[in-house]
């Protein structure tokens, strides 16, 4: 059942766990067999999702708010996402999806220039390494998926997406997502993955297709589930 209005089971309803604000990044790339995009499973030992497919992501954390780079998020990506997250927790989520995606995967979005202080987290000491600074600037909004509010663990996600062709380094194995790689993107939707993450594929190929242009009043897609089977879809 899919549906696009609000129902009597509120997703911030009483009873349910608060979400926690998360981030996930969609990487997409034209390779040899056609369209690409990176993905990795989860350890069946996870709390979360166990054993299944996703993208590479995470929940933000506090330092995620104060990082600094000559090449931050677009505006008109942050007054879209204005529309449920405020400026400051707008931008510390792509921050958050970038820095996931390195302590999953590897692989660093990033342009030539000085990276901030490193301090204690690794993936800023990751790209002083290599010699660059965080680029947020080829990010662009995607969509927004909030964890039914009958779970006991909750998460209200941001997913970005961006074209691969900016990033940087090459996978590695990390214990946080296992057997990483590129799928090709019609073979992703036959993997062991949950009902949210085929609605991103099938929004991130449109996406791709499309190529929209910056659009501050450009809907995003809201996802959550009320109730067992009860799907609900709606622009945002």
């Amino acid at each position: 059942m899919v549906s696009d209005g609000p129902s009597p089971g509120d997703e911030q309803s009483q009873d349910a766990v608060t979400p926690r604000d998360a981030a996930s990044l969609v990487l997409l790339r034209d390779g040899a067999r056609g369209l690409e995009v990176l993905m990795g499973k989860r350890p069946d030992s996870s709390r979360f999702m166990p054993g299944v497919y996703v993208f590479p992501g995470g929940g933000v954390e506090e330092d995620d708010f104060s990082l600094e780079t000559d090449f931050p998020l677009p505006d008109h990506v942050v007054e879209r996402m204005a529309r449920q997250s405020e400026e400051q927790m707008a931008r510390a989520l792509a921050w958050a999806a970038v820095r996931e995606t390195w302590e999953e995967t590897g692989i660093l979005l990033g342009a030539p220039g000085p990276a901030p202080n490193p301090g204690n987290c690794e993936t800023l000491t990751a790209y002083a390494e290599a010699g660059l600074a965080p680029d947020l600037t080829g990010i662009d909004y995607l969509m927004r998926a909030v964890t039914p509010p009958y779970l006991p663990i909750r998460f209200n996600t941001r997913f970005f997406i961006v074209d691969a062709g900016q990033a940087q380094g090459r996978l590695e194995p990390r214990p946080e997502l296992e057997h990483v790689r590129w799928h090709r993107i019609e073979e992703a939707v036959d993997l062991h993955i949950i009902n949210v993450t085929g609605i991103v594929l099938e929004t991130a190929l449109q996406y791709w297709r499309e190529r929209p242009k910056p659009d501050a009043s450009r809907p995003s897609p809201m996802f959550t589930q009320y109730t067992p089977g009860e799907i609900v879809l709606r622009d945002e």
